[in-house]
Order: C-alpha cells, then structure tokens, then sequence
C-alpha cells in the first residue's frame, strides 16, 4: 500500500515522447488505481524541494514540484524509502503555494 510522502520507482512516459523509463518519484496521494507523483531528478539545478542522502536518497536530488502526473498502481515498481515529517511539510507548503491561483 502506497502512503502520501513515499518514494518509489516507477515507470513513467516522457510528455514528449511514447518512451517510458524508469524514474524515481514521491507518492502525493492513491486513489482507485492511480497514483499522483511528483517527479525526483538528480539534476540539482533544477527548482523544486532537496532531497539528501541524509533524507534517505541514494543521491543528492530534487523533487520537482512542476512535474506532477498520474501513473497507474502496476507501473510502480518498488518503494525506497519515506519522507521524514518535516520533508512531507515542505512538500505540502511548496504545492498549496503553487496552487495558490486556484483559491482567488
């Protein structure tokens, strides 16, 4: 089962292209088979949330909170580990605040 603030590998398709590959991810919410994520690149010029080695990554990496989409269950293919409480807040902070124009 499938916990918002996990990690996973998951297989994902590029927006450009039918190419999928296998990417690592956090799980932002599960619902009747569908998983929401939001993207990890290791790339840490990148905008988006630190995620360190201290906070269980293999590396250094940034979880991109401008690269969320839906996966189904079956493309996950296995949990790595979990955000700490403090990590999930900033992720939830980062989100409501990028979804802010919404709420106006």
């Amino acid at each position: 089962m499938l916990n918002p603030g996990d990690v996973i590998l998951a297989q994902v398709q590029f927006t450009d292209t039918f190419e999928t590959k296998t990417r690592p991810a956090v799980v932002l919410f599960a619902e009747l088979g569908n998983v929401v994520i939001a993207g990890i690149t290791s790339n840490t010029k990148m905008e988006g949330i630190a995620l360190t080695k201290k906070d269980g990554a293999i590396k250094n990496s940034v979880i991109k909170t401008n690269y969320i989409f839906t996966v189904a269950e079956f493309a996950i293919r296995k949990k790595l580990f979990t955000l700490n409480k403090e990590k999930k807040s900033e992720l939830y902070k980062k989100l409501v605040a990028n979804l802010s124009g919404l709420g106006s």
